[in-house]
């Protein structure tokens, strides 16, 4: 376990989540290239033609609206508020938070094999902690941390606060990234956090701008990801095409360009379009996977992979219908033995790996938008202001043309009408660096103070992608007022 910043007093330990000052240990954890699953798993490639990997997403926004103005769990605000909207369901939601510390170990004990991802925010696991909720947390730690329910449960690492990648600060990127694994270890411990090499980007939310995602690529590989799940239509290939219906059922190589002409890659898993939350709780990539079979990559035949993430609690059909189909595949499949099975993602790369498949074979993509711009600048001779020429012209001239980046939803913006929001982020994020980036680079330690971490926790907290989506009023005053808090504070 990641001890305790020693600058924190109990007091301060209880007001604020672990989400900094142990940099460089989080660094050696999480930066190996050891298999993590590969000694573990159970699946052979020889007699699999297909496989399907399904991820939930959990989350809940920390809001400022305790009793007294505190910062609070929106999974508590719900039970306190009964009455409000849709907040009768606060319990069934809990209940989703736990449940696959159930069904897991249920599914093992009757010779099932199953696979789950999870991806829970950081705001949810420091709100589950503030609501004393152990119960929820341990059965959690359970499949988690007991070596009998690995591999069957693999977690994702994602943004601390679920904040939208190309809409957050480039220099807060990392310290997104890093706060979560922060996080994460404190509760389930630097073993687990050594295991979780896949990452779950918010609302599917992936950068086109190529400065944006080069730097969000490169975070990624800083913090030891070796892959990232990706919308199938926020990509498209190196000359502009969409991608392939085979490529989306077999891993990619995402790469990124910079305006200097700097390239970075990291391996992509593609989650396919459709009803997320319908395909996940009714297990419909189980189905879409019998449909499929083998593929040659560089010469070695690997199975398909259908790879689906979904929210794991909204929705009836996932509160009432996943308990029901979650296991009939897995029944399905131990009974059966059709040659289709359930991966989770980092074990199948590894397996596919382990078989001799080269990374530098996988098929190679980049973000939706970008062969627009390097039709118009020599990628060789690329420089800032060349680039922004040409995506000023671009957006002039094409309609379509965007550099908002691209999520699950292609009819939600989440930058069009949010200045209200977005400026004072970008202002906090700017104070919050020009006054810690030098303090920081002349002393490492200073990440273990209480004045900084209080202020980046609130610098995190604004870029919560719930003070956008729910629209203007309520949610919007809540990030008003969490950008009061930290400008005080920066300013101190």
């Amino acid at each position: 376990m990641i001890a305790a910043a020693p600058s924190l007093n109990n007091n301060l330990q209880a007001a604020l989540p672990n989400i900094a000052g142990a940099e460089a240990e989080i660094t050696a954890i999480t930066r190996h290239c050891e298999p993590v699953f590969l000694s573990k798993t159970n699946l052979r490639l020889d007699n699999i033609s297909a496989g399907f990997a399904c991820a939930l997403h959990m989350h809940q926004p920390t809001i400022p609206a305790g009793a007294n103005g505190e910062l609070i769990c929106n999974l508590q605000h719900m039970f306190e508020h009964q009455g409000d909207g849709d907040n009768h369901n606060a319990s069934v939601f809990a209940w989703c938070y736990s449940r696959m510390g159930d069904f897991i170990p249920e599914l093992v004990s009757q010779g099932c094999n199953p696979r789950i991802m999870l991806d829970y925010s950081g705001n949810l696991l420091w709100g589950l902690v503030q609501m004393g909720r152990n119960d929820i947390l341990d059965n959690l730690k359970r499949i988690t941390c007991d070596p009998q329910y690995q591999p069957y449960v693999e977690w994702l690492g994602t943004m601390w606060s679920h904040a939208v990648v190309p809409s957050t600060p480039i220099p807060d990127l990392k310290l997104q990234i890093q706060a979560w694994q922060h996080y994460f270890a404190s509760i389930f411990g630097t073993e687990a956090l050594q295991r979780v090499k896949g990452f779950s980007p918010p609302e599917m939310h992936m950068p086109n701008h190529p400065d944006v995602l080069y730097e969000y690529i490169k975070a990624l590989k800083e913090c030891g990801y070796r892959w990232l799940m990706v919308q199938e239509h926020s990509l498209e290939n190196l000359d502009g095409s969409s991608l392939s219906q085979a490529q989306k059922y077999i891993p990619n190589r995402l790469v990124a360009r910079n305006s200097k002409g700097d390239t970075i890659s990291i391996t992509a898993l593609i989650k396919t379009q459709g009803s997320d939350t319908k395909l996940v709780a009714q297990m419909q990539p189980y189905y879409e996977a019998k449909g499929w079979g083998r593929q040659t990559i560089g010469g070695v035949e690997v199975p398909s992979l259908v790879t689906q993430i979904a929210d794991g609690e909204n929705g009836g059909v996932m509160m009432n219908e996943f308990p029901r189909d979650f296991p009939r595949p897995w029944h399905e499949i131990r009974d059966q033995q059709s040659g289709v099975v359930g991966f989770n993602g980092t074990e199948y790369l590894e397996l596919i790996e382990a078989a001799r498949v080269n990374p530098e074979d996988y098929p190679t993509c980049q973000a939706v938008q970008q062969h627009k711009i390097w039709q118009r600048v020599d990628p060789d001779r690329a420089t800032a202001a060349g680039v922004e020429e040409a995506i000023a012209e671009l957006k002039a001239t094409d309609h379509q043309f965007h550099m908002d980046g691209a999520s699950w939803t292609n009819d939600l913006s989440w930058v069009q009408g949010y200045e209200n929001v977005l400026e004072p982020m970008n202002q906090l994020s700017a104070k919050f660096h020009e006054k810690y980036d030098p303090q920081v680079q002349a002393d490492p330690t200073v990440t273990q103070r209480q004045d900084y971490q209080e202020a980046l926790l609130y610098n995190l907290l604004v870029q919560t992608s719930c003070f956008r989506y729910w629209g203007q009023g309520t949610w919007t005053d809540y990030a008003r007022e969490l950008y009061r808090r930290g400008e005080a504070l920066v300013n101190r």
